[in-house]
């Protein structure tokens, strides 16, 4: 790792009231000592006590740019491991360029992409999968994203994982040890130990690996389809939820031929609505690439609005519908939903369509029970789902780390019940180590790092 100095904008491009300039580095006190004048005669920043603000003037050569606040943090006690020095200045880009300008000019260099975090990770200031989540934070654009973020970041399912790699290691240390012992047949390592351990941590394994396609789409956004025949108002339900005017309303059937997509956030949770095509047969071929696509996000979302005109639908039909959507649907949160209810005795059609599952009643047109419609989508998410107490995978490279580990403690169990040899079963253990490793970082290569750091902001 680089060990000289750096700095970079650490707020947000672009003017503003505020602005911060982060220097991390060795020398980034002493750098900027005599860049800053406090307003009290005769203090230096390189004599003064760490996590502490002073009030002063930026200057460069005698020339003043602009009265600042300095907060200085001495390594290892800050962010970076290193000494940092956070530079609140007036929030005009004229300001900016010339305090980062200055620094440039007195050995600092611009920072990449994520290395003040990147720093953070090599000094030990976190493992990899806090780092991976400081992006997450920053991305996080609803409160279950944030949490998911912010818990991972504080160390979630990472402790652990460690505390269980830690276990495995010892019991690879003894392994290792008989197989210099091999001709004399003895065994350091309890067998019934080992299984014990194993069966412990391919049960976290799976607990993990199974949360993370709930974790994926609270990360992402939970993708529902609005599915149903022509003209039943499904477009006019996404301009309710949405609150404007997203879709073409018409009274014209198959006037939506293509997806149409926006997202709200409702109690938390960012979800992800698709008006669709409407599902009819139809020799129009535009009209047909549409349904198809229709079936295609489907498969894609997690939960199915699928919405029926309750003023002319019968029954029967609508039964049917929801059969043949029973198999697309499968392992999907299915939602039935009669619309236009203000076009009809609204009494005789809850009668009609009462002996649905779970139907809903509603009229998009008017917003009527709109609302109802997401209170029942976030308690549908939620049914057996989230727990404050659960940790939730949300990052794909820690999925495919934590299936391939699972592959060999499978792997490794297997071995024990076979009695295969000392070496063998070594290999095995070995695997899941670096698998478990790969997620907190006592394993890495260049290539992971710089795929990880790359997608960061540059002050962060």
């Amino acid at each position: 790792m680089k060990k000289d100095n750096i700095c970079a904008l650490a707020t947000a491009s672009g003017r503003g009231a505020i602005a911060i300039i982060r220097v991390s580095g060795p020398d980034a006190i002493v750098l900027c000592d005599p860049l800053f004048q406090s307003k009290k005669k005769g203090k230096r920043l390189s004599e003064q006590a760490s996590h502490t603000v002073h009030l002063g003037t930026f200057v460069n050569e005698g020339h003043l740019i602009d009265e600042v606040l300095v907060t200085i943090f001495k390594g290892p006690h800050s962010y970076t491991g290193e000494n940092v020095v956070e530079i609140s200045c007036h929030g005009s880009t004229f300001i900016q360029q010339q305090i980062i300008q200055t620094l440039l000019n007195k050995g600092c260099r611009t920072a990449e992409a994520g290395e003040f975090t990147f720093r953070a990770f090599m000094n030990g200031k976190m493992d990899l999968s806090q780092a991976e989540a400081v992006a997450d934070l920053i991305s996080s654009s609803n409160e279950k994203s944030h949490h998911l973020a912010l818990s991972q970041m504080r160390g979630g399912f990472s402790s652990e994982i460690q505390a269980l790699r830690e276990e495995l290691i010892k019991f690879a240390s003894l392994i290792e040890l008989e197989l210099d012992f091999s001709t004399e047949d003895v065994e350091f390592a309890d067998r019934s130990q080992l299984q014990e351990l194993l069966n412990r941590l391919k049960q976290v394994l799976r607990k993990l690996i199974d949360s993370f396609a709930l974790g994926n789409v609270l990360k992402n956004g939970i993708p529902v389809a609005i599915v149903g025949e022509p003209n039943v108002g499904k477009s006019t339900l996404l301009n309710a939820l949405l609150n404007e005017e997203r879709a073409i309303v018409s009274e014209i059937a198959g006037t939506t031929r293509d997806t149409v997509e926006d997202e709200i956030v409702i109690e938390g949770m960012s979800f992800r609505f698709i008006d669709t095509a409407g599902i009819r047969d139809t020799q129009d071929q535009i009209e047909s690439i549409g349904i198809e696509k229709t079936f295609e996000k489907i498969n894609q979302a997690k939960v199915v609005l699928y919405l029926f005109d309750a003023s002319t639908a019968t029954y029967e039909k609508v039964s049917e519908e929801l059969k043949k959507l029973q198999r697309p649907t499968e392992g999907k949160q299915l939602i039935a939903i009669a619309n236009k209810v203000d076009r009809g005795d609204a009494a005789q059609i809850k009668t009609t369509f009462g002996g649905l599952d779970q139907v809903l009643f509603i009229s998009a047109k008017e917003k009527a029970n709109v609302d109802r419609l997401k209170v029942l989508l976030t308690e549908k998410v939620k049914q057996g789902l989230l727990s404050n107490d659960d940790v939730i995978v949300s990052n794909s490279r820690h999925y495919e780390a934590l299936s391939q580990a699972l592959n060999h403690v499978v792997q490794v169990q297997e071995g024990l019940e076979s009695d295969i040899s000392g070496d063998l079963l070594a290999m095995d253990i070995r695997q899941s180590l670096f698998h478990l490793g790969e997620i907190t970082g006592e394993i890495t290569t260049d290539d992971l790092l710089d795929s990880i750091f790359r997608d960061f902001c540059i002050g962060k």
